[in-house]
């Protein structure tokens, strides 16, 4: 039976702005500018969380901005592969993660043995692993790629049959987007897409006819049919807040909802019912960001035998999506 996303605290609701939170905000803001840090957050983080950061964004966004920040320090509000990437991208620097549960259900589904053995079952084939991975999986692979960036890292190799992993459903939305080639998928997936199923996509849109379905490419090929238009998690911000749609249905996590409601207070978003969520995004708490900026908690640290392979297929995905070089 597949893995769904865990019962936790689901951050669909913002945290009530008291003054203590807002004293606590402006001294992680203070601390961050007397330690030279940067706050980078992922669009599911907590509303609080984004309030902070000097940056949020997708996960290519996020890499970017790893690649050229001339901070000392890198408080990466996301989960563990996302602060892995941020040091690949800057070794140099110290690179910290507010709460080392924040791990990712699918990241979990394959580990660098098992990328050897797929590679091996399928010689011959370059590997694209999706940036939803550890390092030691990236190490294995010849180049990654995000949700923004999928199509386009498969269009850059001249090889037919291209290896994927870990999300077969990401991999089965490339393959309907570039059908002269032939994507092999690994059979993994993201818990907290997994739980969205048509029929919640379905009595969603009978209780508001005229929205617009918009999904993340990690949801089941069923859903994405269901979809007036499918991106990641920036590009449904994006499409959201350029249509001219007053009315939105998010087929992802709760974090881009809250966001999108803050951005856009005279449209209308909706989510199914319950609103998916990531738990390990929700480990990040504020006062966690305060610890880590205070004690220098939970620094990422890579294997020198994984860092320089794992960097190069992560630097590959950056040229092919024309980002900057690495700052260090």
């Amino acid at each position: 039976m597949p893995a769904v996303a865990m019962p936790v605290d689901d951050g669909t609701e913002a945290r009530p702005r008291t003054p203590q939170l807002e004293r606590l905000s402006r001294h992680v803001r203070s601390l961050a500018k007397r330690r030279n840090a940067v706050i980078l957050a992922h669009i599911y983080q907590r509303l609080e969380i984004q309030e902070v950061a000097d940056f949020i964004g997708d996960s290519l966004n996020l890499s970017r901005e790893a690649a050229r920040t001339k901070a000392d320090v890198i408080v990466f509000c996301g989960v563990h592969f996302m602060a892995e990437t941020a040091k690949l991208l800057s070794p140099n620097k110290l690179v910290l993660l507010p709460d080392m549960k924040a791990g990712c259900g699918m990241a979990d589904m394959i580990t660098g043995d098992q990328a050897r053995a797929f590679r091996a079952q399928y010689p011959g084939r370059p590997l694209v692993s999706y940036v939803n991975t550890y390092a030691e999986v990236k190490a294995e692979s010849d180049i990654c790629c995000t949700s923004t960036n999928a199509a386009t890292v498969v269009r850059s190799l001249p090889d037919e049959e291209i290896l994927f992993a870990p999300d077969m459903y990401l991999g089965g939305w490339v393959q309907k987007r570039l059908p002269d080639k032939k994507i092999i998928a690994w059979k993994g997936y993201c818990p907290t897409h997994f739980v969205i199923q048509p029929s919640m996509v379905d009595a969603r849109k009978a209780q508001h006819p005229g929205a617009l379905v918009l999904a993340h490419p990690e949801c089941s090929p069923e859903v994405l049919e269901l979809a007036d238009y499918v991106g990641s998690t920036q590009g449904i911000m994006d499409y959201a807040g350029g249509s001219q749609a007053k009315e939105f249905i998010i087929l992802t996590e709760a974090g881009l909802l809250l966001r999108l409601k803050a951005l856009h207070p005279h449209k209308h978003f909706y989510s199914i019912a319950p609103c998916p969520h990531c738990p390990y995004m929700k480990f990040v708490e504020l006062e966690k960001v305060a610890a880590a900026l205070e004690n220098d908690l939970n620094p990422i640290e890579i294997p020198t035998a994984i860092m320089a392979r794992a960097r190069t297929s992560i630097q590959r995905m950056m040229d092919v999506s024309g980002a900057v070089n690495p700052a260090d």
